[in-house]
């Protein structure tokens, strides 16, 4: 970025939020005129959990602002919400980033418009690998490689709210992998009188969802109540052939021991069966259309005979779509407890288990019969197979190969908190043992392309010796604790309000690699990372409406999993030795913000400036002379988000949010090592770089825009949503850029009432997504780092950078569903 972008950026950003604050208080004493300013009765205000940890309730009814899209904050930083109220009016098998679109901040985008594919997601140019997500209280990244994929994890009937807390994860965040702040999902208790509801969707695309839930209503001396709901969805693929396939599970359970006691527990439980949606690059698109996708026709195997059969000549390009699978099952059991200890001092346990078992990606490949497989006696790939039965060892055949993971997790928080005078205090342990098994088996295909076991746990493709063909075999246990602390402190008649707190996350990495076909040496590494992280934040009540707030927050990423395999690790003969060792990311965010509240007009501006160092990434490693993952530098993004709900004026009600940011690498990126010295002299090196320094961060959009008007009348409402996603850019090298696009949605209801004494409260509900059918790209990754070949002379000597590509998914045409739904 320029020196004169940066500071015109930064004027237009000070100016925008200087003139807020100077005009807010003028546009309070016009509002004051037809809104009561000195409380915000019935608005809906966010409040800590007093049972769950690290969640939040709602005092106040959701949909009396912003049509449930916003909640009034009295937090010391940056933290939007979503409300049930909001959440019921999406498609009902929509995913978490469906539902967090709108917010500030919030870059993302679905494979298709159900949501049963999942997504992506980046906030203030950190993925959501960089991000913790909280579940019931659960951390659900991937404990390897943090990935998130949101449409495993709850049913949307269930939830609410849903929450995004920019830049700064709370701080009893449970996770050791967050330096861009948290989601936090959150389920509704069971209901308080008995109910049983059925939900019935339909729509294009064979889209059908079926939905029952029955709660108990209260019982046990009107101390317990429970739910539990069943849901089945599937839809076909908006491009290629294929569908995806859902049935899930929740139940929960609330048991009020007393006043100051009460016990939580809840089980997701989730299991799936994707075709996957291909990515696609620019040139596939030019030369293939919008609605390229995976092969649709299998060959066949060839006939097996004497000679070689090389199958890998005639397999599918792309891939045959039956083997570019994505099954997965995962549960989420957590169990809360909140305890009286003494007066105003109360203990929460949470204990919980997540596991999930599954494969994804494209399975297609070939295995060469000759010298494919370990000989387990010496340890080399050298073993050969016939695979096909005809006798010889010379054949090529297609087989569905796969990354299975399958992780056991439990963990428990335990915290002490108490209100001591003007101090809130809050001492807590979190603890986690994570064991995560990756393998790669091969499974047979059969003549019509189907793989013997779409969960690849059947019909195996073995050794010469029986044993199991395996392209990985790596076992991960990390350990993660977390010791926590926070004094909230109110002070100026509780006008004020000073947080000091820390987290002192410590993440153990104990990775084994078993001997395999793809790496044939059997080695362990461990390593441990921790860091102290310190969180300060000041909100101050200006008037009964108005609030400004700063927070500043050291945060922190261990590196996870596959930085102890695969380029990362020298093999020599049989010892393997790590190429270099990755530090953990940490980054400094710091929130600048005003608030004006109240029950008719809510506003929140935020400047917020984020220093990213120790940015992990793969990288060409100088010493190693290959491509390592490594640490590669900074990255500077400082930005103004912006959001503003109404409450309801004559039926309508209103959210906005504006987004405004630039992001700046800080560093060149090391590219290769070029040999200066003439032909038959001693070589002398130099390095050379990719000037990538100064250029915009990937994925991180300069402008977003959205926002949402809804109209009621009755027992009639219909709400329009329009999001502007401004350009970004797909490469480090900033030479593809991916163009800005817009993207409207229309949602609309009818509730019936109740139509007979035992059937009520029929609803009838329409969800119309990307309503102006635009087309429209988001990459697959923001780690590429050059879409055309770069050049340079370094010492007399040309070297050129190869491009590589970049793949993306579109946006999913306009789709059309219904749901109608009823309680008994």
């Amino acid at each position: 970025m320029s020196q004169k972008n940066w500071l015109g950026f930064n004027k237009t950003a000070l100016a925008a939020a200087a003139a807020l604050v100077a005009v807010m208080p003028a546009m309070a004493q016009t509002v004051v005129k037809d809104a009561d300013t000195t409380a915000d009765d019935g608005a809906p205000r966010a409040k800590e959990d007093k049972v769950r940890l690290g969640t939040i309730t709602i005092v106040g009814s959701g949909g009396k602002l912003a049509a449930g899209q916003m909640l009034n904050e009295d937090g010391a930083k940056s933290r939007s919400t979503v409300t049930r109220e909001a959440i019921d009016k999406d498609r009902a098998s929509g995913n978490p980033y469906q539902a967090l679109a709108l917010l500030p901040g919030v870059n993302t985008f679905n494979y298709d418009a159900t949501g049963l594919f999942g997504g992506g997601l980046t906030v203030r140019g950190f993925g959501a690998d960089q991000m913790g997500m909280i579940i019931n209280g659960v951390p659900v990244n991937d404990s390897g490689n943090f990935a998130v994929y949101p449409q495993e994890y709850a049913d949307q009937e269930n939830l609410c709210t849903q929450s995004l807390a920019q830049g700064t994860p709370d701080v009893d965040s449970p996770n050791g992998g967050a330096t861009g702040g948290n989601i936090t999902v959150t389920s509704c208790d069971p209901e308080d009188k008995q109910r049983f509801r059925v939900s019935q969707g339909f729509g294009q695309l064979r889209y059908t969802r079926s939905f029952v839930r029955y709660d108990t209503g209260r019982f046990f001396n009107d101390s317990a109540k429970v739910f539990v709901s069943l849901s089945h969805t599937e839809a076909d693929k908006w491009k290629g052939a294929g569908q995806a396939k859902k049935d899930h599970l929740d139940a929960a359970f609330r048991w009020d021991l007393n006043q100051d006691n009460t016990i939580l527990g809840s089980v997701l439980y989730n299991r799936a069966i994707n075709n996957n949606i291909n990515s696609i690059s620019l040139a596939q698109i030019k030369a293939n259309g919008y609605y390229y996708d995976f092969s649709t026709s299998f060959p066949g195997h060839l006939t097996p005979g004497a000679g070689a059969q090389d199958e890998s000549k005639i397999a599918p390009s792309p891939a045959y779509y039956k083997l570019a699978n994505n099954p997965f099952e995962n549960a989420v059991v957590s169990m809360s407890g909140s305890f009286k200890l003494a007066q105003d001092t109360y203990l929460k346990v949470q204990p919980y288990l997540w596991y999930g078992f599954g494969n994804g990606g494209v399975q297609q490949t070939t295995l060469k019969e000759n010298g494919g497989f370990l000989n387990p006696a010496t340890n080399t790939v050298s073993a050969s197979k016939d695979l096909n039965g005809d006798g010889d060892t010379a054949d090529t055949i297609i087989v569905a190969r796969g990354s299975v993971t399958r992780t056991s997790r439990p963990g428990v928080t335990t915290e002490v908190n108490s209100q001591q005078g003007n101090h809130f205090l809050k001492l807590g342990l979190w603890y986690e043992r994570a064991n995560h098994r990756q393998t790669q088996p091969a499974v047979t295909v059969d003549n019509s392309g189907n793989p013997a076991s779409v969960w690849l746990n059947n019909g195996y493709i073995t050794r010469p010796d029986g044993s199991r063909y395996q392209g990985r075999d790596w076992q991960s246990i990390s350990t993660s604790y977390q010791l926590y602390a926070n004094d909230a402190w109110s002070f100026a008649d509780d006008k004020g309000l000073l947080t000091l707190g820390f987290r002192a996350p410590t993440v153990k990495r104990d990775v084994k690699n078993a001997a395999n076909e793809g790496v044939p040496v059997d080695y362990r590494f461990e390593k441990s990372y921790s860091d102290f992280l310190p969180q300060v934040g000041v909100r101050y009540q200006l008037t009964s409406s108005q609030q400004v707030f700063l927070n500043v927050a050291k945060n922190f990423r261990a590196p996870p999993n596959f930085a102890f395999t695969g380029s990362n690790v020298n093999v020599v003969g049989q010892q393997a030795a790590l190429a270099r060792e990755a530090k953990a990311e940490t980054s400094i965010n710091t929130d600048l913000g005003y608030r004006f509240q109240t029950r008719d007009i809510s506003l929140s501006a935020t400047l917020f400036n984020v220093n990213f160092k120790d940015r992990q990434a793969n990288a060409f490693d100088w010493e190693q002379q290959k491509s390592t993952y490594m640490n590669v530098g900074k990255v500077k993004t400082h930005g103004l988000e912006l959001e503003v709900g109404s409450g309801t004026f004559k039926g309508f009600s209103a959210y906005g949010s504006l987004t405004l940011q630039k992001s700046e690498v800080q560093n060149d990126l090391s590219i290769a090592r070029v040999n200066v010295a003439p032909t038959g002299q001693t070589p002398v090196y130099q390095q050379l770089y990719l000037p990538t320094k100064g250029n915009k961060m990937t994925l991180t959009p300069d402008m977003i825009l959205a926002g949402s008007v809804q109209y009621t009348y009755g027992p009639f409402y219909a709400r329009l949503k329009v999001k502007r996603t401004g350009t970004q850019q797909a490469t480090l090298m900033n030479d593809e850029e991916v163009p800005a696009y817009w993207v409207g949605d229309v949602d609309a209801g009818y509730n019936f009432g109740n139509v007979s004494d035992w059937v009520k409260n029929v609803q009838l509900r329409l969800n119309v997504s990307n309503i102006g059918n635009a087309s429209y790209r988001n990459p697959s990754s923001g780690t590429v780092t050059n879409a055309q070949p770069y050049s340079a002379t370094v010492g007399g000597v040309k070297y050129t950078q190869n491009a590589s590509t970049v793949f993306y998914y579109l946006g999913a045409p306009r789709f059309v569903s219904m749901n109608l739904s009823a309680d008994f």
